[in-house]
């Protein structure tokens, strides 16, 4: 059984019609990237399945519970994290607060005011453990808003390691970064996530060819076709509908 699966999935938004009855399944530690062309859904779907939006009919179930009505914070406690396109950081705090603020939160722990999470070696020594996998350890002390954006984003998934997640939603991860720092980040992933299923939304085909295990092409709100990559770089309809267009 997968840890993910989509069934007939289905959202209109007063009476337009963006997903039409999508359906895939993620299996345990797999990578599956979503692409497909601007307007294709993508980020609906996204947000169907963290819980943002309802599903206008269909199911999502998540590790073999249908989750359609959970909402994003019980979702993320079952093991269901996501990564957003846009860094969603305490830009004011540290690094290591950044990623103790995931740990505590994991833990269902609260800050008190009269108990200083710094004072905590355990916290601190899983958080401390979490930066030195993301390269960023060394930073520790450093205000998030001082970082390089690539370091940003790599601290965004050291949150979302933080909380111990089973799947991981990443939108566009190394959007808006440098040929070198794309590279860097794809790296970190692969080997971040080996023990972790994610789902992944990119443009850059280097990157998706790099990390999905499997690829879905989303086209006018269902799935065209879904396989591995090189079955997907072959397919002639995927070609027509959305990589030969990425080629021109």
């Amino acid at each position: 059984m997968g840890i993910l699966r989509v069934t007939d999935l289905k959202k209109d938004f007063s009476g337009l019609k963006v997903l039409t009855g999508v359906e895939f399944e993620v299996g345990q530690r797999e990578k599956v990237a979503i692409i497909g062309p601007n307007g294709a859904g993508k980020t609906t779907l996204f947000n169907i399945i963290s819980g943002k939006f309802p599903p206008s009919s269909g199911e999502v179930a998540f590790k073999g519970e249908n989750i359609n009505a959970l909402a994003p914070h019980a979702r993320a406690r079952r093991g269901m994290s996501r990564s957003f396109q846009i860094t969603n950081l305490f830009q004011k705090l540290s690094v290591l607060d950044n990623v103790l603020a995931g740990v505590r939160s994991r833990r269902g722990l609260r800050h008190h005011l009269l108990r200083e999470p710094l004072r905590d070696h355990e916290l601190v020594g899983e958080a401390e453990r979490i930066l030195e996998r993301v390269g960023l350890l060394g930073f520790r002390d450093t205000l998030v808003q001082e970082l390089a954006y690539g370091q940003q984003r790599a601290l965004e998934l050291g949150v979302t390691l933080a909380l111990k997640p089973d799947l991981i939603l990443l939108d566009e991860p190394t959007a808006g970064m440098s040929r070198q720092e794309t590279e860097e980040a794809t790296n970190m992933i692969k080997r971040v996530t080996q023990d972790i299923a994610c789902v992944i939304i990119e443009h850059d085909m280097n990157v998706v060819f790099s990390l999905a295990d499997r690829i879905a092409v989303l086209h006018y709100g269902v799935i065209l076709a879904c396989d591995a990559p090189e079955a997907i770089r072959c397919d002639q309809r995927v070609k027509d509908a959305y990589l030969g267009e990425e080629g021109a």
